[in-house]
């Protein structure tokens, strides 16, 4: 059988009234998920994983990974309208899409997002179609080596996205991989920094230092800001984008699918470093990088398309080599595992109708966000209406929720409250606290692979040149530092 009867069989499979109904449920509570801070794909997944032990395979692994691709749709709603982060990779949306928001564009904002990440998604499920198989002994040659080359060009393109000066975005690099070494030896188990506080035993919580940083530190900016009117009523030509804004956001998109795609196929990168790089990408392209952390349609439509096509490719190394290269795969594997499902290379003979189904799944369940999200723009837009002395407590009430509903730690709302003063701060002196966030989630990462390789190479720093793979990956550092360089010398003769 060819690739499209295989599709229509699983289409078939995926339009039966349990799997529509699964997935609908799967797309409608990672939505909720998406749109509260700090729970994320990762805790909606886990809460609803025990309700899939009844279900039949494919029925499971349909509802799973609806939350997964719906959360990461519903992160950036938050990140728009009121600067705090749904989730993880929705940091580099509260740049410019809240600044869309403030300028009276909130619904265009979201309109844009919405559609950026359907359009993400399904080409990222039509690759996965298409180039799994392809790309299987390609990922197998991802060593430690190669893995932590690329992860240091990806603090690189942090330089590349930050709207800060350059020594200044440095600094907050160095201070991210700094707080990334709190907790215990990823190797040894060793306590590092944490002062005999078992608090600090499992690190600092990214939840709790994004939400910090970003909605508490709004809140703070907003009263030194005097607000002299709210937003009126939004009519329908309003909450809709302009014909200039679809313009501007048509090669961002996709450019962000075959960012997104790219990344999501790489073990271990994941999600963040596919919405900076494509943020980076649209500031190095543009023909007005000023406007990019002001309100730029580019630093919307891009990032949101590369966060949903992450998710598409990232299901390659789960279902194709069975390897979880993020933690939200983990989930599914555990529950295809469960199941007596294993994922690998024969995994596509074997168990067709699951493979297939989910595909399938996946581009319906695209139509169904949709579908859900596009209708609830103009009361999410309303919500900008409300008098700023009602909604900073109810944006503060969110943010406590969201960071202790997933472990409910008192310790991690100080952690909120002090990340909340400490980005305030920053941002006074005019510090761009994402690249500090971007760096604190590949600290970990970016140790422990280069420690692994030298362990590999009995400490030849030598691994890091061979082989293709990381070869290739040394020439993306080049890449990125060269171009870091010309874009900062052409941004300093323009100043000049």
């Amino acid at each position: 059988m060819t690739s499209a009867n295989f599709l229509l069989n699983g289409l078939w499979i995926a339009v039966q009234p349990k799997n529509l109904l699964l997935c609908f449920i799967g797309c409608f509570w990672g939505s909720i998920v998406g749109v509260l801070p700090g729970l994320g794909p990762l805790a909606g997944m886990a809460l609803l994983l025990p309700l899939t032990f009844s279900l039949d395979p494919t029925g499971a692994i349909i509802m799973l990974c609806g939350i997964f691709y719906g959360a990461m749709y519903g992160g950036s709603t938050t990140s728009i309208l009121m600067r705090i982060p749904g989730e993880a990779a929705s940091v580099v949306t509260c740049i410019d899409g809240y600044e869309m928001a403030k300028k009276g564009r909130a619904g265009a904002a979201l309109s844009i997002a919405a559609l950026g990440s359907f359009v993400g998604g399904v080409l990222s499920v039509i690759g996965l179609m298409l180039v799994a198989p392809r790309l299987a002994d390609a990922m197998l040659a991802i060593g430690p080596a190669a893995e932590f080359t690329i992860l240091l060009a990806a603090l690189g393109v942090s330089i590349f996205a930050a709207s800060g000066p350059l020594l200044k975005t440095i600094a907050m690099i160095a201070l991210g991989l700094v707080l990334a070494m709190i907790g215990l030896d990823p190797l040894t188990a060793t306590p590092r920094f944490t002062f005999g506080s078992l608090n600090l035993s499992d690190g600092l919580s990214f939840a709790a230092m994004a939400i910090g940083l970003f909605g508490i530190s709004e809140i703070l900016m907003s009263f030194s800001q005097t607000i002299t009117e709210r937003p009126q009523a939004p009519k329908l030509r309003e909450m809709l984008p302009t014909k200039q804004e679809l313009k501007d956001s048509a090669m961002p998109t996709v450019r962000g699918s075959f960012i997104g795609f790219f990344f999501g196929i790489v073990p271990g990168v994941g999600h963040i470093v596919s919405t900076f790089a494509s943020y980076a990408v649209e500031k190095a392209l543009s023909k007005h990088p000023e406007e990019f952390g002001k309100g730029a349609v580019a630093g919307v439509a891009g990032p949101e398309t590369a966060n949903n096509a992450t998710t598409g490719a990232a299901m390659i190394p789960l279902l194709v080599l069975g390897i979880p290269a993020i933690p939200v795969t983990a989930v599914l594997l555990s529950a295809l595992t469960i199941h007596g499902v294993q994922p690998g290379p024969l995994m596509i003979a074997q168990h067709p109708e699951i493979f297939w189904g989910l595909i399938a799944s996946m581009l319906i369940g695209n139509f169904m966000l949709v579908v859900l999200n596009l209708p609830l723009v103009g009361l999410f837009v309303s919500m900008l209406r409300l008098p700023y002395g009602f909604l900073a407590p109810t944006i503060l009430l969110v943010c406590i929720i969201g960071v202790y509903s997933i472990k409910a730690s008192g310790f991690d709302l100080m952690v909120m409250v002090a990340f909340g003063i400490l980005g305030y701060a920053l941002r006074l002196m005019s510090f761009d606290i994402a690249p500090l966030l971007l760096a604190f989630v590949l600290g970990d990462r970016l140790e422990v692979n280069f420690r692994r390789a030298l362990t590999i190479s009995e400490g030849d720093y030598g691994i890091f040149l061979k082989g293709p793979a990381a070869q290739v990956a040394v020439a993306m550092v080049i890449a990125v530092t060269i171009g870091v360089l010309i874009l900062k010398l052409r941004r300093w003769k323009a100043a000049a």
